[in-house]
């Protein structure tokens, strides 16, 4: 016997992306391909959904 749920589920589709920014481990920050850091890009911003955060640590930015 199959479960219900079974019955209804469907494959995940992968959409092909590509990320505009790439990380630089010296910096330790994720930058932008002409140098700059992918913050300070308001795209980059809107499209990933990134939030800067009040709660935890107040000792670091990406908290």
């Amino acid at each position: 016997m199959q479960p219900f749920a079974l019955s209804y589920a469907r494959p995940v589709v992968q959409s092909p992306s590509t990320t505009p920014y790439a990380y630089d481990p010296t910096r330790q920050l994720n930058v932008l391909p002409d140098g700059r850091p992918a913050s300070c890009s308001r795209a980059v911003l809107l499209a990933t959904g990134s939030t800067a955060s009040t709660a935890g640590s107040k000792t670091h930015f990406d908290d």
